[in-house]
């Protein structure tokens, strides 16, 4: 009797389709709401990628005609033997590399001065000021800054010459270019990091803290031992954030430097954009579909780095 009930029992559980079905006819009306978004990420996010994708395997005159040449890892192999692409992928990824380490660790110190009681007073207008650069148009916050860095006039050189300081090269030299556009893009982006570390902050378990407080650590040593801990999730989101957005810089490029001087700045992003321009299309998008890849084995490494369980 116990198998025969058992065998029915198993016979009236849905499979794993049916399972499925019957969930989303539970949920309907969350998947009718969310159908529309679904439908624009579709439209506008990855449709356009992997039309990208595609057309990066096709020869350049035909690339964007109805009648398009597929030539297979033609301008993938062309792309990788081309010594400027590997140049710039090398710069590319030196860029993002200083550029992360920078932004996360400023951001990270002018979260954890805010929070502190030294300044709790102003702490609002100092937040004010630091997410000001974020929401700025880039192209208005670039062309100014490349009317600051001018070597003639330009408002940096000018403070650096009134301070009895010698002259900033600024993108008249290929390392000062470099660096320019580190610093432009520093002072646009940390304000992001800082309001997502600042939010975390607030969220931090208080009786951990005061457990070691108790115990006699000082703050240094509760902020290395306990606070930077429990902020991993921050610090993976503002990885993640900050490795797509140098990854893929290319209005500071475009605005200020153009590339030059000598290739010092020329990006990957920018350098697909030159072989866009020259109707070259299939190389242009093979270069920005390797970009992508790299995007994307980058993300996956901070997403396991971000669901790991144990905080030591």
């Amino acid at each position: 009797m116990l198998t025969a009930n058992s065998a029915n029992a198993g016979a009236l559980q849905p499979g794993p389709v049916m399972a499925w079905m019957l969930l989303i006819w539970q949920h309907r009306v969350l998947y009718l709401m969310l159908l529309p978004f679904a439908a624009l990420t579709l439209t506008f996010g990855l449709w356009p990628i992997a039309l990208s994708i595609l057309v990066s395997f096709t020869e350049n005159q035909t690339a964007l005609s109805d009648a398009a040449t597929y030539v297979g890892l033609e301008n993938f192999q062309a792309v990788i033997a081309d010594p400027e692409f590997r140049h710039s992928l090398s710069l590319t990824l030196l860029y993002t590399a200083l550029s992360v380490v920078l932004n996360l660790s400023l951001a990270l110190a002018l979260a954890l001065a805010l929070s502190g009681p030294t300044l709790k007073r102003g702490a609002t207008f100092y937040k004010l000021a630091l997410f000001m650069p974020v929401v700025t148009p880039e192209v208005a916050t670039f062309i100014v800054w490349k009317w600051m860095l001018n070597q003639d006039f330009g408002a940096v050189n000018a403070a650096l010459s009134s301070l009895g300081l010698p002259a900033f090269a600024g993108t008249t030299k290929a390392d000062s270019a470099f660096i320019a556009l580190v610093i432009v893009e520093l002072w646009h982006h940390v304000g992001f990091y800082t309001v997502v570390f600042l939010t975390n902050l607030q969220l931090l378990d208080a009786s951990l803290d005061e457990a070691a407080r108790m115990d006699g650590a000082g703050r240094a040593r509760r902020i290395w031992s306990i606070w930077i801990p429990q902020l991993r999730p921050a610090i993976a989101i503002n990885s993640l954030y900050a490795l797509i957005s140098f990854l893929k810089t290319f209005t500071a490029v475009i605005v200020i430097t153009k590339g030059g001087p000598n290739f010092a700045t020329n990006f990957v992003s920018y350098y697909a954009y030159t072989k866009f321009d020259l109707a070259q299309y299939g190389k242009a998008t093979a270069m920005a579909t390797i970009l992508f890849v790299i995007v994307l084995a980058l993300t996956l490494l901070v997403h396991l780095y971000s669901e790991r369980k144990d905080y030591r």
